[in-house]
């Protein structure tokens, strides 16, 4: 992964996704954060004046709240020229003429998610222009994501905001054992971070890895993994073994993929790979690992002994995402060529579909626990969402403007989160499963 410094954490924006240029609307920053006692109807809940609701956007508001109408060009037009302007980063420049004959025609406009709600109150950032995993769901009510040196959790239900872990402060482990690594941290830069089964596990931007259980105080487990010159986390994941019991996985750019036990958080194995690892994934019976780097080349490694087992090609840069889909058969992978492929690990000798976006790498990937969907998210502006039981012929394109710092889909499949971050407009926004011959969507 491209070294980066950010020592202001700032978010990383493109010119074109910052409108502090082209409107006189509040910054993020000044939201008024009294709620409107007002219900617009019996399902309008009580939200910031800066919020868009479903009724809002049916009724014609932007759901991000941008006011169009106070600009002087249309959104249509913004949107062409954002299109025209936008320049997806590379790391090798090679041809895209024969990647572009191999892409998947995909029938747009369908509708698998509504929107439903948006809110500026949290705001996503993000703090490396490559890493977009910072954002997680754990129900169709609960969300965490970074906002700024914030862990903040944010439910849809109360429409509040509240803050789980501040990493600016010093984080001192609470965990403590003869041989263990922990290690008091702090001003952390969280590049990465997931939730699953009650614990919360972000790495940092100079190697830190921080393991929190959401029902105790504190955190659990913390220290520095790597003392790598460029050491960043690139990506966590939390997983079961085939035995059942609860590992973390972590990823840096030293190359090395790390081990690690929930119950003490004593590092178990390690696996050295030829390049920075930049993602990875584990497959649902736990088995196998989709590990991908600073290569055009994927790898498929058995999760127990990191011995790889099958080389994919077809990608033309470098990978950034991995998903897998819950029937284990078919995973993805997505890389800075713009494009998501999709394999069939029964036959990894080429992959079976390759699906392409509008103007950027693909950052995120994301299937729905039942496999019906995949999320598919750029670096800024779209995340697609396709249809796996129509072969991905069928996809929903959610257009917005911004910086996309994670996407998630809610556990029961019912929500889909999408952090944007953004100076002025960066927010959180909810859409909804949309289903059929159902009589609440009468009033919905």
């Amino acid at each position: 992964m491209e070294q980066f410094q950010n020592h202001e954490l700032e978010y990383v924006v493109d010119e074109f996704s910052d409108f502090d240029d082209f409107t006189d609307s509040p910054r993020s920053s000044d939201v008024d954060d009294d709620l409107d006692s007002d219900f617009e109807d019996d399902f309008e809940l009580s939200k910031s004046k800066n919020d868009t609701s479903a009724l809002e956007a049916r009724n014609g508001k932007d759901i991000q709240g941008i006011p169009w109408e106070r600009m002087n060009f249309t959104r249509d037009k913004y949107r062409e020229t954002r299109l025209k302007q936008y320049k997806n980063y590379e790391n090798l420049s090679l041809s895209h003429e024969e990647l572009e004959k191999e892409c998947k025609e995909v029938e747009k406009g369908h509708n698998f998610y509504d929107f439903q709600f948006n809110t500026r109150l949290v705001k996503s950032t993000i703090v490396h222009f490559q890493l977009r995993n910072l954002l997680s769901s754990t129900s169709k009510h609960d969300v965490y994501l970074m906002q700024n040196y914030s862990l903040m959790h944010w439910s849809s239900i109360l429409r509040k905001g509240k803050e789980v872990l501040n990493v600016a402060k010093p984080v001192v482990p609470t965990l403590k054992y003869p041989g263990s690594l922990s290690q008091t941290l702090s001003r952390v830069q969280i590049s990465t971070m997931t939730v699953k089964d009650n614990l919360m596990v972000a790495g940092g931007f100079r190697g830190e890895l921080i393991c929190k259980n959401l029902n105790q105080p504190g955190v659990a487990f913390c220290t520095k993994i790597t003392t790598d010159e460029n050491a960043i986390t690139n990506t966590v994941d939390i997983y079961h073994t085939p035995s059942g019991l609860m590992r973390v996985m972590a990823a840096n750019n030293d190359a090395l993929v790390r081990i690690f036990d929930t119950n003490n958080f004593t590092c178990l194995n390690q696996f050295s790979f030829p390049w920075s690892v930049n993602n990875t994934s584990i497959s649902p019976d736990g088995r196998l690992v989709a590990v991908l780097g600073d290569s055009p080349e994927c790898l498929i490694a058995d999760a127990q002994s990191g011995k790889v087992v099958s080389t994919l090609k077809g990608h033309l840069d470098y990978s950034f995402a991995s998903a897998w889909h819950p029937d284990g058969l078919t995973f993805a992978t997505g890389n800075q060529d713009t494009t998501c492929r999709l394999w069939d690990i029964r036959n990894l000798s080429q992959s079976v579909s390759v699906l392409k976006g509008r103007m950027g790498a693909v950052r995120a990937l994301r299937f729905t626990s039942d496999g019906r969907f995949m999320a598919m998210a750029e670096p800024a502006d779209f995340i697609h969402i396709f249809d796996t039981k129509s072969d991905y012929s069928k996809c929903q394109e959610i257009d917005l403007f911004g910086e996309i710092a994670g996407i998630s889909f809610s556990p029961d499949t019912e929500a889909l989160f999408i952090g944007v971050a953004d100076r002025t407009y960066g927010s959180l926004l909810e859409f909804n499963r949309k289903h059929f011959n159902q009589y609440l969507e009468c009033i919905f």
